[in-house]
């Protein structure tokens, strides 16, 4: 019944996809997280991918299983993840599913649930596996439908960043992810000049692994930002939700420098925020956050993690070293490398 009960991490579901996946377990796991959702009192949810080759088979098998418990469906299609934590937000549902791999070689997918507007993590995805064990699943029919929400997530990341006056020129790397045609679509409706590296969609990411925290997955990047005098470049992971940034210069700004700058700015518009970051960070960040009137918080590990941390603290900015960056001033709460 599960092929591999590994596949339940602390902050997703995770495995090898034509072994660990297998379309009856996805199934199985459609109808325990459409249960979970119908117990709280939920109706619909969102589902949404990244552009890995075996995600047709697993948005099939998983929208089946929440269909058969009663709970509507809305497709958003191939997004980014940050794209499908926008559409729950948007659309107002009662959670949603990307379906995605991340930063993972390409045999790899996985799920990242939300249950209403919070990530799935812990215990709960505990209970995901217990009611499979169990068999524990409420019975219905729900209903299936398909929207786009690409367009109004461009139109409100364009209208709520300002990047001042100065034109900038930006080498955009998407390692063939899902992130590489929002990137360039809101850089596009900022006025940005951009050069395109690998932001075409392909799950096979026949270019180069698309983990931007690797050295070596950033040479050509910081090749093109040194031979195309840029001011900076970003690289983005398999579904968009971390980033790697390298300067003027070529040299990579990791997530802890990446948080200070982003600290900085926040606190003379915010002072005295809560931020939040991961416990990998240096020491000069939670130092640097206090020296500029803000109250740095330590979290541990985890997009799930972070999140659940910034909401009880009341935070309006998180980060990890791995560039999960993520905005509650003027934004959700969610991270989102596309818009950090």
């Amino acid at each position: 019944m599960i092929p591999n009960p590994s596949v339940f991490r602390a902050n997703d579901i995770r495995g090898v996809a034509d072994t660990d996946l297998t379309s009856e377990f996805v199934t199985l796991l459609g109808r325990a997280y459409g249960s979970y959702v119908s117990s709280v009192g939920g109706t619909k949810v969102c589902v949404g991918r990244d552009c890995r080759l075996h995600g047709p088979r697993l948005r099939d098998a998983f929208i089946d299983g929440i269909l058969q418990t009663g709970v509507d469906v809305i497709d958003v299609g191939v997004v980014p993840s940050p794209l499908l934590y926008f559409a729950v937000f948007h659309l107002n549902t009662d959670g949603g599913v990307e379906i995605t791999g991340s930063h993972n070689p390409r045999e790899f997918n996985g799920f990242k649930m939300m249950l209403g507007k919070s990530s799935m993590h812990g215990e709960a995805i505990t209970k995901l596996r217990e009611r499979i064990e169990r068999k524990d699943f409420i019975v219905g029919e729900g209903h299936l439908s398909h929207q786009s929400i690409d367009e109004d997530y461009v139109k409100l990341a364009a209208e709520n960043l300002h990047i001042g006056p100065r034109k900038l020129k930006i080498v955009v790397d998407g390692g063939n992810g899902a992130g590489g045609p929002t990137a360039m679509a809101v850089l596009d409706a900022l006025g940005v000049e951009t050069v395109p590296m690998y932001v075409e969609m392909d799950g096979r990411f026949p270019n180069h692994h698309p983990d931007p925290t690797v050295v070596e997955n950033l040479q050509e990047l910081i090749a093109t930002v040194r031979e195309e005098g840029a001011d900076l470049g970003v690289a983005y992971d398999g579904d968009g939700d971390r980033l790697g940034i390298v300067d003027e210069r070529g040299e990579i700004i990791w997530g802890d420098r990446l948080m200070i700058l982003l600290s900085r700015d926040l606190l003379r518009e915010c002072p005295g925020a809560a931020i939040v970051a991961e416990v990998k960070c240096s020491k000069t960040l939670f130092e640097d956050i206090a020296d500029h009137g803000g109250r740095p918080i330590m979290s541990a590990v985890g997009h799930s993690l972070i999140k659940a941390r910034m909401i009880k603290e009341d935070a309006l900015l998180g980060g990890e070293m791995s560039g999960h960056i993520f905005f509650k001033h003027r934004w959700y709460g969610f991270d989102d490398a596309v818009y950090a």
